[in-house]
Formats: structure tokens, C-alpha cells, sequence
């Protein structure tokens, strides 16, 4: 997928989360949840720019979103002093929307039907359901807009606006 096929299926995978957020008094996790799941939406795809790595090669993997998720509960414990809440709700809350962020990521990735080796370095095998290719434009608009719609659904629920 491209950028926008990504930031999509990352708010539609966030959704759920933002709304249990939300609506456990925790807005403020869910702005900041939210905003990390689309900063790492296309972090897999630095691979581009990193010599010696392959294009959807170990940065497509669990390994590298468990990895992510360590990253994101040293952040965790880090901002456990600015938030409010304990710190273990942090550390956690950092590694599942770290974990989360780069799998969806993948989600999006293994639509296409170059997919991923989520596996690795335990298998080798591509995961992918042929879905659509990553450049169709009309299949990465539409993630967008349905993870945009799902989102601002979930906001509006949780709010109870609607």
C-alpha cells in the first residue's frame, strides 16, 4: 500500500482502541494513540532508505513489531511522569500502540499480493490475501476514507454526540 492506504488501515485498526479510550476517560490517550498509530503507519517502509535491507523484509515482520513495541513502552515509562495514570497503564499503553502501529502496517501490506514475511526469521513464507495491488489508487483512497469514517465514528460514539 501507499501512504494514505496505510494511514487508513492504521485509523480503522485504531478505532476500537480510541473508543475504549475515550470512553474510559482517557481522551488524551486517545489523541496521542492516535497520532502515533499514523507516525508509525510507514515506519516498515524506511527500509527504502536503509542500506543492506530489503523492501519488506525484516521491517514487515512480528519480530519487528514486538521490537516497536518495546520502543513504544521505554516511551511509556518516559512520559509516565507527564501524563497522569500509573505507570504500568503507560509502559503498557506504549508497547500495544507501538506493537499496533506497525501491525497494521502489515495488515495493509499483506492485502497485496507481494506480501509479507511475517514470520521471519522463522519462515520464509510471504503471507498475502491478493487482495489489490499497493499502487492502486482507488483501493488506497478507500482504506482512507473508511479508516477516517471509523475513527470519526468511534470519536462521536464515545463522546455520545451521536
Amino acid at each position: 500500500m501507499y501512504r494514505r492506504g496505510h494511514w487508513g488501515v492504521s485509523l480503522l485498526v485504531f478505532a476500537p482502541v480510541g473508543f475504549a479510550l475515550v470512553s474510559l476517560g482517557r481522551p488524551e490517550l486517545a489523541v496521542v494513540g492516535g497520532g502515533a498509530m499514523l507516525w508509525l503507519s510507514t515506519v516498515p517502509d524506511w527500509d527504502h532508505r536503509l542500506p543492506l535491507i530489503s523492501h519488506r523484509g525484516p521491517t514487515h515482520t512480528l519480530a519487528f513489531a514486538l521490537l516497536v513495541g518495546l520502543v513504544g513502552a521505554g516511551a511509556g515509562a518516559a512520559f509516565a511522569e507527564v501524563f497522569p495514570g500509573d505507570r504500568t497503564t503507560l509502559v503498557a499503553f506504549g508497547f500495544g500502540i507501538g506493537t499496533l502501529g506497525i501491525l497494521a502496517h502489515l495488515l495493509a501490506d499483506a492485502l497485496t499480493p507481494a506480501g509479507i514475511p511475517l514470520l521471519w526469521p522463522l519462515s520464509g513464507r510471504d503471507f498475502s490475501v491478493y487482495l489489490t495491488r499497493a499502487d492502486n489508487t482507488v483501493a488506497n483512497y478507500t482504506l482512507f476514507a473508511v479508516g477516517v469514517c471509523a475513527t470519526a465514528a468511534a470519536a462521536f460514539v464515545a463522546t455520545g454526540v451521536v
